[in-house]
């Protein structure tokens, strides 16, 4: 990641390789409820990663598994803590990626799932700004950002950290980045 990048900061790398795996993770699990009202089972153990040649991780989970529990419930445990927890730990111990940070890129992650979902599936079965917010109130996510949502389906999000992607060369700040001076949400 840090070449594909052009930087020789391993720190940044990991949290963009971060970023880009809890999107992929969020993504799979909220389009499925919001789309279906099921929330497939992530299981670390049952789920094949593969890195690409560029861009994101790419998943395949080979037999799906819905979750019996409610639809946050499923969607928290399946992601949050299933799977971003010990990826979580792992990049904070093995390349000094602060915790905050880590916990912003999910949260950054989470909310780009729910950017995505209300523009191309605007009248999904499953209204999904509630479920983003439930789980932005929950652990490891507890503290991340400010969320606001328009009732015309505008959505805003402000990082109470940053990922570090303005550190590769001629990147700027992401557009939910503490770092940014216009304007602040929450």
């Amino acid at each position: 990641m840090a070449q594909r990048l052009g930087t020789d900061q391993v720190r940044v790398a990991a949290s963009t390789l971060h970023l880009g795996t809890a999107s992929r993770l969020w993504s799979i699990a909220l389009a499925s409820a919001a789309l279906t009202g099921r929330v497939p089972g992530l299981n670390p153990d049952r789920l094949w990663w593969r890195s690409a040649p560029s861009g994101p991780v790419e998943l395949w989970l080979p037999a799906p598994r819905e979750l019996p529990q409610d639809i946050v419930t499923a969607l928290h445990e399946s992601v949050a803590v299933q799977n971003l927890r010990p990826l979580n730990d792992a990049v904070h111990r093995v390349c000094g990626v602060p915790p905050q940070v880590l916990r912003g890129n999910a949260a950054s992650a989470l909310v780009g799932a729910l950017r995505v979902l209300l523009t191309r599936a605007p009248h999904a079965s499953r209204p999904v700004v509630p479920l983003a917010r439930d789980l932005l109130g929950r652990e490891p996510l507890t503290g991340a950002g400010a969320l606001n949502a328009g009732p015309e389906g505008t959505v805003t999000f402000r990082r109470h950290s940053c990922c570090l992607y303005y550190r590769v060369p001629g990147a700027g700040t992401c557009g939910d980045c503490v770092l940014n001076r216009k304007e602040r949400t929450g």
